[in-house]
């Protein structure tokens, strides 16, 4: 059995019968009493999120997820369809699964799906994503020195602060943990 000195971000363990995912966590030691672990809990079947203080050192049953490698396909209704490269099997993940993470999928990308046997709890992407911008404003000349930056809509509909010289069909960078541009690349 698992102590809390294995709680890291993205673990799921199991809290009075239900799945929960540590979002975040922190190790407080106050001057007066036994040191506890502050977390941040998100239900996995509801989405709820939670916080609980747990004692350290304290006895906690983690679950063993399994990541299988899947190519994410098309959207049908209110779930999202991806395949096994390995055996084409094809399953529906629903939305609220995959969460904000849509803005960084497009077809044909291959993605990690976290399963606890065959309950499906989560899709890990990679941490960085190419997309191409749609659309954008024109930067203005001479307006480059302030650092400013302008929204730009890429090929998934996610809108991102780009600086002024990015221009509609250019490929940029995405960072998926903070939605935040790190670069332009050559496509």
């Amino acid at each position: 059995m698992a102590t809390t000195r294995d709680i890291k971000n993205g673990v799921v363990l199991l809290e009075n019968g239900k799945r929960m995912k540590v979002l975040e966590f922190l190790h407080v030691k106050p001057g007066k009493g036994g040191a506890f672990i502050r977390t941040k809990l998100r239900d996995i079947q509801s989405g709820k999120v939670v916080e609980k203080k747990i004692n350290a050192g304290s006895k906690i049953e983690l679950i063993r997820i399994d990541a299988k490698e899947m190519q994410y396909l098309y959207k049908d209704g209110d779930s999202y369809v991806f395949m096994d490269s390995q055996t084409y099997d094809q399953i529906n993940v629903l939305a609220e699964i995959i969460g904000d993470k849509i803005n960084f999928l497009k077809p044909g990308q291959n993605v990690d799906i976290l399963f606890d046997g065959t309950l499906i709890i989560d899709i890990r992407l990679p941490a960085h994503v190419n997309l191409e911008v749609r659309h954008t404003e024109p930067g203005e000349r001479g307006n480059t020195a302030t650092g400013a930056t302008k929204p730009a809509t890429v090929e998934t509909d996610y809108v991102v602060n780009v600086p002024l010289f990015i221009d509609s069909g250019d490929v940029l960078k995405i960072d998926t943990r903070s939605g935040e541009y790190i670069e332009r690349t050559r496509s």
